[in-house]
Order: structure tokens, then sequence, then C-alpha cells
């Protein structure tokens, strides 16, 4: 019988997958697969939080397949060749699948069309994670937008002209006689794939419960707990961008510009790949970094003497999690307090961070480091004291996560902010002044 197969990626869901209920219109049996790509889990440590959560989430859709007598078929090992053990099955005539816009899946699925082209397999791509594509969202030049701002107005007035059909849901029924039944194949234990069980933070999957009326008030108290917490759903796909998108509509124009801003740095990635390892603009690729280790260190553990950064520090450590306002603040005292690369930031919450999105990741890092795309100026610094009395006058979000704050055992400042502000004006002058020459 011929069929062809979902290949699940950023889009751990069966309700509105743009390209399943394509499988599924296309009149063959599907059957679903998803791959555990060793490419990238050799990178990972064996306690990362993010390889149990997606191994829960596919438990969770292989249940409901099996409910209808199909399956999901995960496979452990290098995409391209797992799919090329596929393709020896002649009845295999189409892979469907979302797309995905970072480098690596950009490379690996021009490999994968390639194999599958050669193989008389048809190989197609839909767009899920976005409302807009890579070049739907173009100036009148064709160009990508460089600036925030004019690229969310022209985001606003497309969607605004089409907003059924850009915010169109799939709906899919789960109907067996539109998947291949299933014949126990072998589901890997996550001890089988190198991974330990651990306790996951409560993350929502969907926002069905999120209260975000007043979200442009009160998304900058870290203490209220008055975030979202959807970046990882997005980040997975685990709740579909346009219902999020239809939600923000309805409920809350700031939380609308957030997920804009997702899009916005998911397309800087995609047409200026290059900032994956450098600076977008070039004359901040020559700042002379101090890059103490010993400083570095005391940053990861939460140990600077600065509550509010440290605070968040051991939120995300201990969570997979941190505020997005004590984000811009705890990046800004690496880069600029410290004089600390922004890579060796934007790696260690590459490493920790459960919504972990190359994109936004490095949009943030670099825009905190002013060597970004519209980011802030160079010269702007957060003074971590300042930005305390501001945001958590209180002291609850510090007492919360930083139990010894007051007392003798609390680590004195690693750095005077004020020298380090003129250090870093310093460095970054002279970074700018040779390159002008």
């Amino acid at each position: 019988m011929n069929y062809a197969v979902h290949w699940f990626r950023r889009d751990l869901r069966l309700e509105d997958n743009h390209a399943l209920y394509e499988a599924i219109e296309s009149g063959l049996k599907v059957k679903c697969i998803f791959i555990l790509d060793t490419n990238i889990l050799s990178q990972l440590t064996e306690n990362d939080k993010r390889v149990p959560f997606i191994y829960n989430r596919l438990e969770e859709i292989q249940n409901e397949l099996k409910s209808i007598g199909s399956d999901l078929w995960v496979y452990v090992g290098k995409p391209l060749e797992i799919l090329q053990k596929l393709t020896e099955d002649e009845n295999l005539k189409m892979v469907f699948t979302n797309r995905d816009y970072e480098p690596y899946a950009q490379k690996r699925d021009k490999a994968v069309y390639e194999l599958l082209e050669d193989n008389d397999i048809s190989f197609k791509g839909f767009k899920d994670q976005v409302i807009f594509d890579k070049d739907e969202i173009l100036t009148q030049n064709g160009t990508p937008y460089t600036v925030y701002s004019p690229y969310m107005r022209k985001w606003k007035a497309t969607l605004e002209l089409d907003q059924v059909n850009y915010l169109q849901e799939f709906k899919i029924e789960l109907n067996k006689e539109n998947f291949l039944t299933s014949n126990q194949p072998t589901f890997p234990t996550l001890e089988f794939i190198g991974f330990k069980e651990t306790e996951l933070p409560d993350l929502p999957l969907n926002l069905k419960n999120a209260e975000i009326k007043d979200y442009d008030e009160v998304r900058d108290i870290p203490s209220l707990d008055a975030t979202t917490k959807i970046g990882t759903a997005l980040r997975f796909g685990t709740f579909s961008i346009r219902e999020a998108v239809k939600y923000a509509i309805k409920e809350n124009e700031t939380f609308l510009n957030e997920l804009i801003w997702r899009e916005f740095f998911m397309q800087i990635l995609y047409h200026f790949p290059k900032v994956q390892n450098h600076a977008f603009r070039d004359k901040y690729e020559g700042i002379a970094w101090r890059n103490n280790e010993e400083d570095f260190k005391l940053w990861c553990e939460g140990k600077t003497g600065y509550p509010l950064v440290d605070a968040g520090m051991r939120e995300l450590n201990a969570t997979g999690f941190m505020h997005n306002r004590v984000r811009m603040i705890t990046a800004s005292f690496l880069v600029k307090d410290l004089l600390i690369d922004w890579r060796w930031g934007e790696a260690y919450f590459g490493q920790k961070l459960m919504d972990f999105d190359l994109s936004s990741n490095n949009g943030n890092w670099q825009w905190a480091a002013g060597t970004g795309t519209d980011a802030a100026p160079y010269f702007r610094i957060f003074n971590p004291a300042s930005q305390q009395k501001k945001f958590d006058p209180d002291f609850k979000y510090i007492q919360k996560w930083v139990p010894e704050f007051g007392t003798e055992d609390y680590p004195n400042e690693i750095v005077d902010h004020k020298e380090a502000r003129e250090r870093c004006l310093t460095a970054y002058k002279k970074a700018i002044s040779k390159f002008e020459i």
C-alpha cells in the first residue's frame, strides 16, 4: 500500500498542523515519524531538560495515534541516514514536513530533498511555525527588514489584509482510515538515547489559561510571574502560532508585538546567517573582550554580588526559565559590566533555556550587546542596582532565588559598576575607531 510520511520536527501536536493536514489531504495513508537527531543530541548533556520534555510530548502523540490503531515511529540517528533507509520501501511516495529556517535545518533539508528526489519521492515543506514565511514581509525594495518597528508595521498591515487566510486553522480529524496501521515499532527509552529522567518545570503547552489583559502593565515585574511562559510551546510546536496570534489580537497588543519580535529575529537569521557566529554590525567584531573565566563562572552560578543578576541566573539554572526583563539585565551585566563576549552568554543560555530558539536567543543577546540589528546603542548600559529598585523594589523575586541575600553569606560585588561602565565604553569606542580607520 502506497503511503506518505509526516515528519514531526518543531510541530509536536496533532491539532492545527499544516504539514500533517496536507499529508492527509494527499489521499495517501500517513505514517507519522520523529527522528531523535544524534547530530543535535551529541551536543547536549545527559541532564538536559529539553529532551525529556520532547520525549514526554512524543509519548502523548503516540498514545493519541494508538487510540486509532496507528502509531508514532521514533528513530534515533542522523536524519539523512534514517531517511535513506526509509526510501528502501518502494511504497513510500511522499514526505511532508513543516519548514525550519535555522542554518543547520536548511542544510539538512537540502540534503534530504536531494536524497528523496533521487528516489522519486516528493518532499513537501509547509509554513507552520510562523505567520509570515521568510520572504513574505519585505521592504518596498524587496529586501529584508533590519529594523523592528517598520517590520512590525508591515507585518500587521499584511495580516490585516487577509487575516482569515493567514490565521487559518488546519483542522485534523484523527480517523484510522487516514493513517498507516501500527506494526508495533520500537519506542526507544530515554536511557537508550543517553538521557536521564528529570523533574520538568511546569510550563504551559498552550495559552488556554493565560491571563494577558494586563500583560503590558505587569510583564516587567519578575515577582508577579505575569508572563505567559509560552516560549517553550512555540519552540517545540506543542501550540500553534496561529492560535497564539488570534489570542494576542483579542487580548493584548503588547503580547502580539512580542510574537512579532520572534518572527523578526527568525527572518534576520534566515537572511543573515552570519549572525549565528558573528556580530550583525561588523564594526563591533574588534572589541577587546576581557573574557575572564572566573568572572564568567560566578555569573553562571549567580554569585556576582548583584542580587537581581544572581536571582535571574539561579532561576535559569534551577528551572530552565528566566523572566524576560531579567534576561536583559543579566545579559547587559555580562557583556557591559564584565566585558565578556556576548557569544559566551548566548551559548550558556542555549544550554539552559527550555525555550531556547537560536534566532531569538542570538537576536536578543546581540541586542543587549549593541552588536545586532536594531540593537540598543552600545552606550546604553543597565545599572543593575537601578533596575532592581525599579522592577523588584521589595526584593520579592530576589528573596525567592537568593535566600542568603542580606546575610554575611552573600558575596560582595565582583565589579564596581561605575568603573566597569567606563571600561566598557572605552573598549567599544576603541573597536569602532579602529574599524573606521
